[in-house]
């Protein structure tokens, strides 16, 4: 609620009340910055942990990595297919900044939307692949880190789309110009965050822990 109501007063003061002065626009840039390198520091303890256990596994989970009795996730399936449908959000995500920029607001509702498609597309592909997974959190710490690091990343993945949308509504409503649109430069510089977090889950959660460090 307290969120809610503090972005419902930003925006009423950027769109009609016209009470964002260049000073509180780079203290808003400034704050968004500091929120990103503040998530940054929490998938920080994620993989400082992954790291710790598959570099040097101990003996009760037979000194190997994955653990005796995992069967990791391949990361050349779904993990990969998720990987495409990211990195295309960003590049759609991207488009639709360029639409702005250039005053092409018809261009950049259409980046907007396909934006959200992908992402409601990666979120059913992380449902599907959690169902379907062959360990669960409570599988000794190869499960813990897995689904706390990227459960925590898709809680992101969800966050991300209702901030995009959101957007897209203030885009529709003639909210952004060309010259001041920083609410959806805040929504696209938080996508990329999700994007760049993920290319680090596939590479060390998926690639590192399918079994090439033993």
């Amino acid at each position: 609620y307290v969120m809610f109501t503090w972005w419902r007063d930003i925006i009423r003061e950027a769109s009609f009340e016209g009470q964002h002065t260049l000073a509180v626009q780079q203290g808003l840039r400034m704050g968004m910055i500091l929120f990103i390198v503040s998530e940054v520091m929490f998938f920080f303890a994620f993989f400082w942990a992954f790291f710790t256990s598959s570099i040097s596994p101990v003996f009760n989970i037979g000194g190997v990595w994955p653990p005796v009795g995992i069967e990791a996730i391949s990361p050349w399936g779904l993990p990969l297919l998720n990987t495409i449908l990211l990195l295309s959000s960003g590049a759609s995500v991207t488009w639709a900044h360029h639409a702005i920029v250039g005053g092409f607001k018809k261009e950049a509702l259409q980046g907007l939307g396909i934006t959200l498609a992908f992402a409601v597309a990666f979120t059913a592909m992380q449902g599907f692949e959690y169902m379907n997974a062959p360990f669960g959190m409570s599988d000794g710490v190869y499960g813990s880190v897995f689904y706390m690091a990227t459960g925590f990343h898709g809680f992101h993945v969800i966050i991300g789309p209702i901030f995009l949308a959101i957007c897209t509504l203030r885009l529709y409503f003639h909210h952004f110009s060309r010259q001041r649109h920083f609410g959806f430069e805040a929504a696209a510089w938080y996508w990329h965050f999700v994007d760049v977090v993920w290319l680090f889950l596939l590479l060390t959660i998926y690639w590192w822990g399918f079994g090439v460090v033993v």
